[in-house]
C-alpha cells in the first residue's frame, strides 16, 4: 500500500463500507489528516471494485494533494481492499463493551473508537467528542486490564458501558450524516471488477498453485545447488546491514551455541563476500579453525573455489529498527526484529557475555516489547507509549554489538 494512505472498512448503519485514510502528515511545516472525501462528506463505498473506479475517474476530493496520491491512482483493485486491522465495527461497540474488561475486548474497543474520535477530529463532530470524553475510563482504555481491575477499575468499566449503551447512537447518527456514497464510473467499474475476479480465480486455481509450487522447489534447488559447499561443511556466510556499511562473516552452532569467525569475544568482518574469501586462505588462530571441515574451507579458498552467498535467513538488516521501536509496535517489521534479535543474541552468546539476554528478557521493557511482536496474541496487554526507553536500549544493543566487530 502507498505510504500513510490506508483502505479502511468502517461498519456502519448501512452496512461495512470501505474508504482511503491518511494518518497525519507534515507539509509545508503543517500537520494534515484526512479521509477520502470532500467538503462535509467521507466518500465510502461497498467494495474495492467501486473504490478503485472512483479514484481513477474522479479528481475532486481531499487527498488529491497528498504526496502518495498518485502511487494510490495506480493501484489494482485487489491492492485496495482493507486488511483486518483497518477494518473497525462501529455498530459493534455498544455489544463489545458489554463484555468483560479482557485484553482483546479492550484493545478492539480502543481500536475502533480512535477510529471514531479521528472522524470526529477531521469532520468536526462535536457530539462524538463530547461522547467520548465523557467518562475517564474512555482514556484509560489503551492501557489494558489494569485499569479496570477493583472496585474503581470496575466503576470505571461501567461507565464506559453506560455511556455507550446510552449515548452511542448519537454517534452513529452524526457518522451517518458525513458518510456519502458517490456514483462511479461505470465502464472504470467493469475494469476494477474484472481485477477483482482475475485475482479471486488465481487464488482458486490449483494449476497455478501448482506452478507456484513448482518455482519455489525450483529456487530452493538452485538455492542448495548454491550453498551446498557451506551445508556441506556446516558453516553459514553471514551478511549484516548496519547503518554505514554491508559486513560479511561466517557463523556455525556447536550444540546449539554460536560460534563466529573471530576470537576473544571479537567478531572478524569484511566490506564483501570476496574480501572474506581472501582472508580465509590463510586465516587462523580463530574459533571456527578447530572444526573438523575448516581445512575444506580453506583449500576451496585457496583454490579460488570458494563462493561467499548469504541467503535471506542469515541476512540481518539493522537501520531503522531503533526509529520503528520508537513509533510503536505496529511499525515494526517482525521479519527484521526477528533475525535482529537473532543476530544479537548469537554475537553476546558467542562472548559469554548476558547483558542482551537480559535486556530481552519477557520482564524487561524491551523484552515485553520484542515479545509482543514476534508473539502475537490477541489476549495479550500490549505496550504501553512512550517507547523512548525501548527505543534508546536497542540503539545501544546495536552499538555494543558494533564495538564487537573487528577488521583484520
Amino acid at each position: 500500500m502507498a505510504q500513510d494512505i490506508v483502505p479502511i472498512e468502517l461498519g456502519l448503519t448501512e452496512g461495512d463500507l470501505i474508504t482511503l485514510w491518511a494518518p497525519r502528515w507534515r507539509e509545508d511545516g503543517e500537520e494534515w489528516e484526512a479521509f477520502l472525501g470532500h467538503g462535509e462528506h467521507v466518500y465510502c463505498f461497498d467494495d474495492a471494485a467501486e473504490l478503485a473506479a472512483f479514484i481513477r475517474t474522479v479528481t475532486e476530493h481531499d487527498l488529491t494533494e497528498h504526496p502518495a496520491w498518485s502511487t494510490v491512482t495506480g493501484l489494482a483493485a485487489p491492492e485496495l481492499e482493507p486488511d483486518d486491522s483497518h477494518c473497525y465495527d462501529i455498530v459493534g461497540v455498544p455489544e463489545l463493551a458489554a463484555g468483560d474488561p479482557e485484553a482483546w475486548t479492550l484493545s478492539e474497543l480502543h481500536e475502533t473508537l480512535e477510529m471514531v474520535r479521528t472522524l470526529a477530529d477531521v469532520c468536526e463532530l462535536d457530539v462524538i467528542t463530547e461522547v467520548l470524553d465523557s467518562a475517564p475510563g474512555f482514556a484509560l482504555l489503551s492501557s489494558g486490564p489494569t485499569s479496570f481491575l477493583g472496585k474503581d477499575g470496575a466503576k470505571r468499566w461501567t461507565e464506559v458501558g453506560s455511556v455507550l449503551a446510552q449515548r452511542w447512537d448519537e454517534v452513529l447518527d452524526a457518522l451517518d450524516e458525513v458518510v456519502f456514497v458517490p456514483e462511479v464510473d461505470a465502464e472504470a467499474l467493469v475494469v476494477a471488477h474484472a481485477e477483482l475476479d482475475a485475482a479471486d480465480a488465481a487464488d482458486e486455481d490449483p494449476e497455478q498453485d501448482d506452478l507456484d509450487d513448482a518455482d519455489e522447489v525450483a529456487a530452493d534447488e538452485v538455492e542448495e545447488e548454491d550453498l551446498g559447499f557451506w551445508g556441506e561443511v556446516g558453516i553459514d556466510p553471514i551478511k549484516i546491514i548496519t547503518s554505514g556499511e554491508e559486513l560479511w562473516t561466517l557463523r556455525c552452532y556447536l550444540d546449539d551455541s554460536a560460534v563466529f569467525l573471530g576470537s576473544g569475544g571479537k567478531i572478524d568482518v569484511f566490506t564483501s563476500g570476496k574480501a572474506l574469501a581472501r582472508y580465509l586462505v590463510d586465516a587462523e588462530g580463530h574459533d571456527l579453525a578447530a572444526l573438523a571441515t575448516w581445512p575444506d574451507v580453506q583449500d576451496a579458498a585457496t583454490a579460488g573455489e570458494l563462493e561467499v552467498v548469504a541467503t535471506e535467513d542469515n541476512t540481518y538488516v539493522l537501520p531503522g529498527l531503533a526509529d520503528d521501536i520508537l513509533q510503536g509496535p505496529s511499525a515494526v517489521d517482525a521479519t527484521q526484529l526477528e533475525l535482529a534479535v537473532e543476530l544479537l543474541t548469537d554475537a553476546a552468546d558467542a562472548a559469554d557475555d548476558d547483558a542482551v539476554a537480559a535486556e530481552l528478557a519477557g520482564s524487561s521493557p524491551l523484552g515485553w516489547y520484542t515479545s509482543f511482536v514476534l508473539e502475537p496474541d490477541p489476549n495479550r496487554l500490549s505496550p504501553s507509549p512512550p517507547f523512548e526507553g525501548e527505543s534508546e536500549t536497542w540503539r545501544r544493543l546495536e552499538q555494543e554489538l558494533e564495538a564487537r566487530f573487528r577488521r583484520p
